[in-house]
């Protein structure tokens, strides 16, 4: 198990929200847990200074945002920053892939260009792998539960900043169906994002038989949901912990997340 650091950026700024709160349409924005008043290359120099690798510079905005580009900008001083130790994701397409890969991203993250219309496209799934590679492409695979189903139905995964529900299952087939394109996942539990409130742990019982590299984000509210975490997951799963940590406004220290894993 490892501690993989996040960044999110939000509006050109570095913010921890609720996940399930994100909307595209005009009117109320996103439930704020934190907005910094540091750039997101501060905690990209933060993350290096402390040797913590495969951490994740999230873009919350769309292409067609009027704060895309400000996001943007930020994403890309966080990787200059920290060159070959952040992943960069949100909005990623085979067209715009290099661009991040060649400003110091490990790797890349992808949901939204491979998941249209609630269905898997793998010829764009193909054309992302072929762009970048196995190694250098990570899935977004967060999720949550389908709203007026059976809980037994279990969960789907969301796209669009994890608006929109699709028809793929998450289960150990669709883990496995999809490791032949990258080699690692990203996945949220969407219901759990932001609220500190515990991991969701019927996740990561699934998430536990990925045959490639997984890490969870969602529910850590404590260094317990992190010793939780490591026991159900049988020290598989990596961590990315938000608005808990003290950089964020949260109770928990990084240092002592760190000290707690290793």
């Amino acid at each position: 198990m490892r501690f993989r650091p996040c960044i999110d950026i939000h509006d050109g700024r570095v913010k921890q929200i609720i996940g399930g709160s994100l909307r595209d349409e005009a009117g109320k924005g996103p439930e704020e847990n934190f907005v910094s008043d540091r750039g997101a290359a501060y905690y990209a120099g933060l993350y290096k200074e402390m040797q913590l690798e495969g951490g994740h510079v999230i873009m919350l905005n769309h292409r067609g945002s009027e704060y895309y580009e400000a996001t943007r900008e930020q994403a890309l001083e966080a990787l200059k920053a920290y060159p070959g130790g952040l992943m960069a994701g949100g909005g990623i397409t085979p067209d715009n892939a290099g661009a991040f890969l060649d400003a110091g991203a490990s790797h890349v993250i992808v949901t939204s260009y491979v998941f249209r219309d609630g269905r898997v496209e793998l010829d764009a799934l193909e054309k992302m792998r072929d762009a970048v590679g196995r190694e250098r492409l990570c899935l977004d695979l967060s999720c949550r539960k389908r709203a007026g189903q059976a809980s037994e139905d279990g969960y789907y995964i969301v796209t669009d900043r994890w608006q929109k529900y699709t028809e793929v299952k998450m289960d150990e087939e669709t883990l496995d169906s999809f490791s032949g394109y990258a080699s690692e996942y990203l996945v949220h539990a969407v219901d759990s994002e932001g609220k500190q409130q515990g991991i969701d742990e019927e996740i990561v019982n699934v998430l536990k038989g990925s045959p490639v590299k997984v890490t969870y984000a969602g529910g850590v509210g404590s260094l317990d949901d992190i010793k939780r975490l490591k026991n159900l997951g049988e020290g598989r799963i990596d961590v990315t912990v938000g608005s808990a940590l003290d950089i964020f406004g949260g109770s928990l220290a990084l240092k002592e997340i760190v000290e707690c894993i290793s």
